[in-house]
């Protein structure tokens, strides 16, 4: 087969999912990025460029407030996430010998109900009156319910870091799992301890999945909206709060297309920022 011939039918395999990404991804990205440079005025759309829906998005106290508190939220999460998920995905992939299948069957579990749901149960759990709090009080370890649990950003922070969390284990037990055990056995033999193998072997090479862990959790966390608006409060509410007001209720699709694209680059700029950091800290560490 000719070269052209092969070229010929390496573009018919791709084409498919080239079209996909451009009719699914790229087309609406596009028209989010053409309507911030727009103005509205009720039904009517004034394509006239202007960068006043920018100057509004950073500039306003309250878009920067939301954004900022959007950022560390989601960043909170992250950690709060992969750091649970860590131990878990290592003790599956290094101390469970039989049934790991089992095990990584009884983390998706959360997945068989409605996220909505889980949402609300965790305002069950943590209300004024919920779970938590009737437990603390029975127990003795308080005498009166806690308010800070619910309707803040704590409440934001937990629920989105349990909804996640099977995120974030599946990728870092991927990269455990891929671990060639030779390795740490020489480790072994030379005289290294278990801290010395985890930090000059393990987790270097785990690495990948840590990276891929935070990024999956980060990304998503930042353009939530429904758990802000069920648990968060007036202190929880978040970014992804305020762009759907403005697509709904405010009536002004440009500005809310604006702050949307400014936090995309805003996350986009983190996530960057992240994975260059954990591909050169795997490097340093072996």
């Amino acid at each position: 087969m000719s070269t052209r011939a092969e070229a010929a039918q390496g573009l018919r395999l791709v084409s498919p999912t080239f079209l996909y990404v451009l009719v699914m991804l790229a087309a609406p990205l596009a028209m989010v990025a053409a309507f911030s440079f727009w103005t509205q005025d009720y039904l009517i759309i004034d394509r006239t460029p202007t960068l006043d829906n920018y100057r509004a998005a950073l500039g306003e106290p309250i878009y920067r407030t939301l954004l900022l508190r959007s950022v560390a939220i989601s960043l909170t999460v992250t950690v709060v996430t992969v750091l649970l998920a860590f131990p878990v995905a290592y003790f599956v992939a290094f101390r469970v010998k039989r049934q790991q299948a089992l095990w990584l069957f009884l983390i998706t579990v959360p997945f068989w109900t409605s996220y909505l749901l889980r949402v609300f149960l965790w305002k069950v759990i943590l209300g004024y009156n919920g779970v938590l709090n009737a437990t603390l009080m029975g127990m003795g370890f308080t005498d009166a319910p806690l308010t800070f649990l619910l309707y803040n950003a704590n409440a934001v922070v937990i629920t989105l870091a349990h909804a996640w969390a099977p995120f974030a284990i599946l990728p870092i037990f991927v990269a455990l799992a891929r671990i060639d055990r030779s390795l740490l056995e020489a480790a072994e033999d030379l005289g290294d301890g278990p801290f010395r193998r985890f930090t000059r072997i393990t987790l270097p090479l785990a690495m990948p999945g840590v990276v891929a862990a935070t990024l999956i959790v980060l990304i998503p966390t930042m353009g939530d909206y429904i758990t802000p608006r069920l648990v968060g409060g007036t202190e929880g509410l978040m970014i992804a709060n305020m762009i759907q007001i403005q697509f709904g209720q405010a009536n002004n699709a440009p500005l809310g297309a604006a702050l949307a694209v400014t936090a995309m680059v805003v996350i986009g700029t983190i996530s960057a920022g992240i994975f260059l950091i954990g591909k050169r800290l795997g490097g340093r560490l072996t």
